[in-house]
């Protein structure tokens, strides 16, 4: 992306450019500093280079270009100012020749040196740059945003989601830390000391005859060490209770997806409301001039009164102000959504799509309950932390049975580094619990107590999915019928409107009845695009409830 903006101060035009200078970007700047040029010839420019992150072939020649109409180039960083430097230094003289420092090997040594750098520093930050806009941006600047590429954004971008998968991700390191302790270990050690000892410590009284110490003598070693259990099913089942607790923090992160995929629909769809919402009071705003216009002519012809006038006026005022509110409302739903996205804050954004019902067949309770008992992450979850319960207690109550162990070292040691023998120590041992205190019987029934309260969850769990199923389904069968009877009822009272208004341009009734009208087809509106709205949200929230939702919206 290439962000562009102009300041204006004490007779000097600056512009300040952010982003790529690479590829169609070139076009766009070349584009605004001819017309700022053109529209203020005397005005002496420079262009701020200082957040430029790369600067392409094109991009070196466009500056030139500008450089070689007078304008001053800043910029900063290495790579950066070399290249101004070249173009400043470049820039032609009478006789057609290049001057200055950039005809030689340096300047290339330089550049060859500043892409090395960015070749290594570039790529986090354009990736960085690019998760920003995904799905392109209009020339103005505004993201126009589908439901498919707000969803992957959000996946993406949404910090509740990206702490979700740190959480797992945590979760998987956990468990290599308790398979370590399975595997063998070994390390390799080098010392060099210089020892003095006091016989007398060694001993517990001091010999007549005999020196007090002993050195100080020089000792060097050199060799590995190494161990590891043979035989350990505590240990064993520790790693497949961390394996099984890894598992759930994966279904607990798709869980999350899950939600945050619902939550970025609902506030799309939301938005799509508050879109819907202000072009219906836009259409009935112009609906209501095209009254006042009516009755103000009809009352100049003779035939209608002021009454009418000013009854028509008053309904147009209050069209006026709920289309503000609608305004405001769709401004609040799109600053929400482009929290949801984790945005820039100054970024703009539409929606691309439009809201519309699309009937579908309604879907059977039972198949929707066995989906959801099998796909529901959430579920999935629970069973994996009941199984990593199972495996603590099975760990707990392996603690009671023997634990054989082998270890060993090998060294080169001696007073010095060529004087020295080959030295080594090997052993096995066999721990057998005695007498713990009571540690191990209160850790099997610590664990005995989880696995209790997880089988509570789980039941709780069956029960909470059936009534979202349930309830989802139910909402969207109510609301694919209001959404039937809300055009019915929008048909209605256009017609009611067309009829009043011909009525009161005939003389034959006063405006009251196309007020009664107008009223009549804003709650129409209204409840067509309530109903809608509610159809959206219940498919939303059935595919939430049955575990579908990421499948179903992200594309």
């Amino acid at each position: 992306m290439l962000k562009i903006t102009t300041e204006r101060k004490r007779g000097k035009l600056t512009l300040s450019v952010e982003g790529r200078l690479a590829g169609p970007w070139v076009a766009t700047l070349e584009q605004c500093w001819r017309e700022l040029h053109a529209g203020f010839p005397k005005l002496k420019f420079s262009v701020n280079l200082c957040a430029v992150s790369f600067i392409d072939a094109a991009g070196r020649e466009l500056l030139q270009e500008i450089h070689r109409r007078g304008a001053q180039l800043l910029a900063e960083g290495c790579l950066n100012q070399e290249i101004i430097r070249k173009i400043v230094g470049c820039k032609k003289g009478p006789d057609g020749e290049k001057n200055g420092p950039g005809k030689g090997g340096n300047g290339s040594q330089i550049i060859f040196y500043g892409f090395l750098l960015m070749a290594l520093l570039l790529p986090g930050r354009l990736a960085a740059q690019q998760s920003a806009a995904p799905g392109g941006s209009a020339p103005s600047g505004v993201l126009r945003l589908t439901l498919d590429q707000v969803v992957a954004l959000a996946l993406k971008q949404n910090t509740t989601a990206r702490i979700a998968a740190l959480t797992a991700a945590q979760s998987e390191q956990e468990k290599n830390v308790a398979r370590a302790a399975l595997l063998p270990q070994a390390q390799i050690t080098v010392d060099d000391a210089a020892r003095r000892l006091n016989l007398e410590t060694g001993f517990g009284q001091r010999f007549p005859g005999f020196p007090q110490h002993a050195g100080p003598f020089q000792v060097f070693s050199a060799g590995s060490s190494f161990g590891g259990p043979v035989l350990d099913l505590t240990l064993w089942r520790k790693y497949q209770a961390a394996r099984e607790a890894a598992r759930a923090e994966r279904a607990t992160s798709l869980g999350v997806r899950e939600e945050v995929v619902l939550v970025v629909v609902s506030q799309y769809i939301a938005t799509l409301r508050a879109q819907a919402s202000v072009k219906a009071s836009e259409a009935r705003v112009a609906l209501g001039e095209a009254l006042f216009e009516l009755a103000t002519d009809l009352q100049k012809a003779g035939v209608g009164t002021g009454l009418d006038t000013l009854r028509a006026n008053v309904e147009l005022q209050n069209e006026k102000q709920r289309l503000l509110e609608g305004q405001a409302e769709r401004a609040a739903a799109l600053y929400g959504l482009s929290r949801l996205l984790n945005l820039d804050p100054r970024q703009e954004i539409e929606l691309a799509d439009a809201s519309e019902f699309f009937d579908a067949s309604q879907p059977e309770l039972d198949a929707s309950l066995e989906q959801a008992q099998a796909a529901r992450p959430e579920w999935q979850a629970l069973e994996a932390k009941l199984r990593a319960a199972r495996e603590t207690r099975k760990a707990a109550s392996a603690a009671r049975l023997p634990a054989l162990r082998f270890d060993g070292n090998w060294a080169y040691a001696g007073v010095s580094a060529g004087t020295g023998i080959p030295v080594y120590n090997y052993q096995a041992s066999v721990n057998v619990p005695l007498f713990t205190g009571g540690r191990i019987h209160a850790e099997v029934a610590r664990a005995g107590l989880e696995i209790q309260k997880l089988e509570q969850q789980q039941a709780d769990l069956r029960n909470e999915i059936a009534r979202e199923v349930k309830t989802a389904l139910v909402n969207l069968n109510a609301a694919r019928s209001e959404v039937q009877l809300a055009n019915l009822s929008v048909q209605l009272a256009n017609e009611e409107v067309a009829q009043s208004r011909d009525r009161f341009r005939a003389g034959v009734s006063s405006n009251i009845e196309v007020i009664t009208a107008q009223a009549a087809l804003e709650r129409a509106n209204d409840n067509q695009i309530t109903a809608v709205y509610r159809c959206n949200q219940a498919r939303a929230e059935l595919a939430r409830a049955t575990g579908q939702m990421e499948k179903r919206y992200a594309k």
